[in-house]
């Protein structure tokens, strides 16, 4: 029912599904007028809404993939919000039992029944232990990991029935998608692992005051349950409260600003859902990231490129940026050069073809990942995790401080990764790293050159010619040659025969040729001659 409200039932047709359903199928196929009334974007919105928390959070996690989804469904995926109810205080002291051993009485001096936030996996309850401390207690929603499998196994189904029946779905590897999907919603379920990305982070700024990351409890955590420190603070998107409490809004951007960059470029591991509600501000203008739910995490190599397309920027060599972006993805082999390269030198001429301080490397990256999309071009799932972030703290920037640009703040870090990238140290050592990952083909290098000499001298060296499509060449050549034996057996059967009855009506004279049936026996050779090479053609299939 939810395909037909929303404008999809069409779908259920294409899948094969309308066999299933009980009750009259042209309900699900027929048109609901009030639903196209709205974009095919917004229809997806509500469609995910309706059908409930898993589906809300795959769309919020799809949003962060643009380089597969485009960007007018990006925009309404990120409306996406989680509209639950909480659930009881009585099922919260049940989980609490069952996941720390304890009842609430003997671990909490205080604890509200009111939770602080309710979200579609869990809600947030204010506490004091026994020892004082303010804490904030996520639970899980009661039996959610088993409702979430379950439609996560019934999203796999369907995105198998997908590819089996639709083009455009087997083009994007829906299964795939969903895996990956999948994999991001399974590990928010589990809160250790968020703990584990908080103090990770955490980590990352042990000798800088200025950033702060509540402290976890792990006496008090389990994969359902997640106790960390309560901080009261303002968020940086309640402009008037910090007005008011006198904060230095341009000093907070760009603390933010370096805070992200700082665990990108420097650390590789950062925090990938910096929205305005995940960061609060302190007296002193300290920056606090709080929920590690979702984070990503680059490998040196994606780093290397990143980092290679800030110098880049911060150099304004187009040249260099569009290099960078190319090793950035995966290009397939089918792409069309000729378009993609078009595409990019447009994208050049928008955004780096103007003066550093006018540069939004937030838009500029989404318009990457556009190309991206448009091209077919996969692109590394933490690296499309980075684009989103950057253009989250871009919006959150630009309310702070319309004057900061992400770019020059980013531009020490680039003149910082330039300097090591290049300094002798750094080049000796990606030397040694060269030599020693290389150092075992180097030592086989003179035998294997010995070998290729002596093969040489003794007039065996084979050559391998690879030639696009030769065996489709080859194969409609072995089909004319086939065609032309054919016609010369034909021709030459028709001359036989032309000949004998000639000869026969012509000559006057007995011989012992005519007093045989040689017509008769001429005519059964070629016939057995005929149909023996015309089997071997056919049976070759090359005719």
């Amino acid at each position: 029912m939810a395909f037909s409200r929303n404008g999809f039932g069409l779908i259920v047709k294409e899948l094969g599904l309308l066999d299933l359903l009980s009750f009259p199928k042209r309900f699900f196929i027929e048109d609901h007028r009030e639903s196209y009334t709205k974009s095919k974007a917004e229809r997806i919105r509500l469609f995910l809404e309706e059908l409930g928390p898993t589906f809300i959070k795959m769309g919020q996690i799809a949003s962060t993939r643009p380089d597969l989804i485009p960007a007018d469904i990006i925009h309404e995926l990120e409306k996406l919000q989680d509209k639950v109810p909480p659930f009881s205080f009585q099922d919260v002291k049940q989980i609490i039992r069952e996941e720390l051993g304890r009842t609430i009485n003997d671990i909490f001096e205080e604890f509200h029944e009111v939770p602080l936030a309710a979200a579609s996996i869990g809600q947030v309850h204010y506490a004091v232990l026994k020892s004082g401390e303010r804490v904030a207690v996520k639970i899980q929603r009661p039996n959610i990991e088993n409702i979430i499998e379950t439609d996560l196994e019934i999203l796999q189904q369907l995105a198998t029935l997908a590819e089996l029946r639709l083009e455009w779905a087997a083009r994007y590897q829906m299964r795939d998608i969903i895996e990956e999907f999948s994999r991001s919603l399974q590990a928010e379920l589990n809160y250790m692992i968020e703990g584990r990305n908080a103090e990770k982070v955490a980590k990352q700024f042990k000798h800088n005051p200025k950033i702060r990351v509540p402290k976890v409890y792990w006496d008090y955590s389990t994969q359902k349950v997640l106790t960390m420190e309560y901080v009261e603070g303002t968020k940086l998107n309640e402009l008037k409260k910090l007005d008011d409490q006198r904060f230095n809004r341009k000093v907070l951007a760009e603390r933010a600003v370096q805070a992200i960059f700082h665990q990108i470029l420097i650390e590789g591991f950062f925090h990938a859902d910096p929205h305005p509600g995940n960061i609060l501000s302190l007296p002193g203008e300290v920056i606090v990231f709080m929920d590690f739910g979702m984070v990503g995490s680059l490998s040196p190599e994606l780093k290397y490129h990143f980092a290679s397309l800030v110098i880049s920027m911060m150099r304004q060599s187009t040249e260099d940026v569009i290099k960078a972006i190319t090793q950035m993805g995966l290009v397939p082999d089918d792409v069309n050069m000729k378009q993609l390269t078009s595409d990019v030198d447009h994208l050049k001429e928008n955004y780096y073809d103007v003066p550093l301080s006018q540069v939004s490397l937030g838009k500029a990256v989404n318009e990457l990942f556009t190309i991206a999309h448009k091209h077919h071009i996969q692109i590394p799932p933490d690296l499309t995790l980075l684009g989103k972030t950057l253009l989250t703290i871009e919006g959150l920037v630009e309310k702070l401080d319309p004057e900061l640009r992400i770019i020059k703040v980013a531009e020490p870090f680039g003149r910082q990764l330039l300097k090591e990238r290049y300094h002798p140290k750094k080049v000796a050592e990606n030397v040694l790293n060269y030599v020693v990952e290389n150092g075992e083909s180097l030592i086989q290098l003179p035998k294997h050159l010995k070998e290729l000499t002596s093969v040489m001298k003794k007039g065996r060296m084979r050559m391998a010619i690879t030639i696009p499509e030769l065996d489709l060449f080859l194969t409609k050549l072995d089909r004319i040659s086939n065609r032309l034996s054919f016609s010369i057996v034909l021709l030459s059967f028709s001359i036989i025969m032309v000949g004998l009855i000639i000869g026969s009506a012509l000559g006057r004279q007995s011989t012992l040729l005519w007093n045989l049936p040689a017509i008769e026996i001429g005519f059964g050779v070629a016939i057995m001659m005929f149909f023996w090479l015309l089997y071997s053609i056919f049976k070759s299939g090359k005719f």
